[in-house]
């Protein structure tokens, strides 16, 4: 089964009223609470910011809550200051077997392409290998989410392309873009732990030279691309629907995921004007819209 999970920074003084306001009017199925001071530091997962305080909250919502309401009651609430640190993640009941290093193994993608870990052997060496570290499944290839864009990436022609991967995270569809024959990629995310974690993967595939990565609000104006791809979630897949569509150059192609099977017609009905829509793809209840823009 899918999960959504909320971080949130508190305090020692407020995180209890906090985690009781989320259990009992946003629907939250648990609530988790991490002292900051004790928990150790590790370097932070790809596309995550690590929210310094004393107190971190973690609360566990069905994937298919909604999330901008979960928020909107936070700032109603008045327990946190304005402008409050946050992340919106997505999980998934995890293979606890595949995040110890000795069984996490490549994993492939349609006919060619490889995501390999740096400690195991790559079993075809003339293939397209992306070389990404598992932190947490996400980000790793493993999610369902990534693994229907990184099948759709392989299936297409990227030779020559402009490819802006929306929502980069760890950089591994923009590496695997440029690895697959893209001529440039262009990565935007809003998080700048996941701009540094591309950079670093890119540098890692030495790939860095061809990826430009940007925060919204430094991305070059008028930017277009042949192929776009966003694998976030649904609320902002609607709501960000008319700044996704302008990226994409007629006869371009787009494809989203981050979307449940619950989610994916209305979702679709957002782009449907614009694009000629494929037959929606599913894989363990998330789902992929991809289309050709008309």
């Amino acid at each position: 089964m899918p999960w959504i999970q909320v971080k949130l920074n508190a305090t020692s003084e407020n995180a209890e009223q906090i985690g009781d306001m989320l259990m009992e009017e946003t629907g939250a199925l648990s609530i988790t609470f991490l002292d900051a001071k004790d928990t150790p530091v590790f370097e932070p997962l790809p596309g995550e910011t690590r929210l310094w305080g004393e107190t971190d909250i973690l609360a566990l919502y069905d994937a298919e809550a909604d999330m901008d309401f979960v928020i909107t009651q936070l700032k109603a609430s008045r327990l946190l200051e304005e402008g409050f640190a946050h992340k919106i993640e997505q999980l998934e009941d995890k293979d606890w077997e595949r995040e110890w290093m000795d069984n996490f193994h490549p994993m492939q993608f349609g006919k060619r392409l490889w995501i390999c870990p740096s400690w195991r052997e790559i079993p075809e060496p003339d293939a397209v290998n992306v070389m990404l570290d598992p932190g947490l499944a996400f980000g790793t290839g493993t999610h369902p989410t990534t693994s229907l864009c990184l099948e759709w990436l392989e299936g297409l022609d990227l030779e020559g392309k402009t490819v802006v991967d929306f929502g980069c995270g760890s950089g591994i569809l923009a590496i695997a873009a440029i690895k697959l024959g893209a001529a440039k990629v262009i990565g935007i995310d809003i998080d700048p732990q996941a701009i540094l974690a591309s950079k670093d993967n890119a540098t890692r595939n030495g790939v860095a030279d061809q990826i430009e990565l940007y925060l919204p609000q430094d991305q070059p104006e008028g930017l277009i691309a042949d192929v776009v791809v966003a694998n976030i979630l649904a609320g902002p897949l609607r709501e960000l629907s008319g700044i996704i569509t302008s990226l994409v150059k007629p006869q371009g192609q787009l494809a989203m995921s981050g979307v449940l099977d619950t989610q994916a017609e209305d979702v679709a009905s957002y782009y449907a004007e614009q694009f000629d829509l494929d037959v929606i793809v599913e894989q363990q209840e998330w789902c992929r819209i991809s289309g050709k823009k008309k």
